[in-house]
């Protein structure tokens, strides 16, 4: 097993928590933002009130890209297993 290898195994792995990660954490970022400039012009200083739509977002967003999701992670799965030859060989 060559180091080459290694590190394309691990940029691959990489490259696909960030992708989805990302992808999750983007939305709930935007919300947030949204709540937080809402806050600062109403002088409201609730804790709930940024938590629970962020919250909101990022089910509504899991919910919505799980398919995506678990395609991505099964294809990255598949193309890990496709490559055991090469990686032991």
């Amino acid at each position: 097993m060559s180091p080459e290898t290694v590190v394309e195994v691990f940029r691959n792995a990489l490259y696909v928590i960030i992708l989805l990660v990302g992808a999750v954490i983007t939305p709930g970022l935007i919300v947030g933002l949204l709540v937080a400039i809402f806050q600062a012009a109403t002088s409201i200083n609730e804790q709930t009130l940024s938590f629970l739509p962020r919250l909101l977002v990022t089910l509504a967003t899991i919910m919505y890209l799980a398919n995506w999701i678990f395609a991505t992670l099964i294809g990255f799965a598949q193309e890990l297993y496709l490559s055991i030859p090469e990686i032991i060989g």
